[in-house]
């Protein structure tokens, strides 16, 4: 399990950037979602993971998160949230990754971590990788009002969003 380093302690209350980035559905600006989940990168069938990766806690479940996310995606809606998911993986990746597991939403593409630098988002190293730690902003009206971090199990952070918008409406 992840500790909370306090990485993202900073984000309640910060709005999020009118950013257009590249993602599996074309441009989008991630201002335009209510939620937005943010993870290290996804696997490919047939190519190992980054050394290392197993034991870097917190790193392993991004497809299961994922796919959570697409599980939930009705519901999301219903409750008004339009989900979007960010990793660093290029544009390429991305599509594959959407195309194969049937992600009805977009998912981003932040090769240049644009994000990151935009709200300091947390992140780390890996076999000459930069990725993003797994978190979940929830925004109203453009403002993150919940932030999910860390996030762990990853494929139960889609039912924690839902969970909290529901108390909250």
């Amino acid at each position: 399990m992840p500790e909370d380093d306090g990485a993202a302690d900073h984000l309640t209350g910060t709005v999020l950037p009118q950013l257009v980035l590249e993602s599996s559905q074309g441009p989008v600006d991630v201002s335009r979602f209510e939620v937005l989940y943010v993870y290290p990168r996804t696997g490919k069938p047939g190519e190992p993971s980054l050394p290392g990766w197993d034991a870097i806690p917190g790193a392993r479940g991004c497809t299961p998160q994922s796919c959570a996310f697409r599980d939930h995606t009705s519901e999301l809606a219903e409750l008004g949230a339009r989900v979007a998911g960010v990793s660093v993986q290029a544009l390429e990746d991305q599509l594959e990754f959407a195309e194969r597991n049937h992600i009805p939403y977009p998912v981003i593409a932040d090769p240049r971590l644009r994000l990151r630098d935009e709200l300091r988002l947390p992140t780390f190293d890996v076999a000459g990788h930069t990725l993003y730690k797994r978190l979940a902003l929830v925004s109203d009206g453009g403002r993150i009002v919940k932030v999910f971090y860390p996030v762990f199990p990853p494929d139960r952070n889609a039912a924690d969003v839902v969970a909290w918008l529901r108390a909250r409406a």
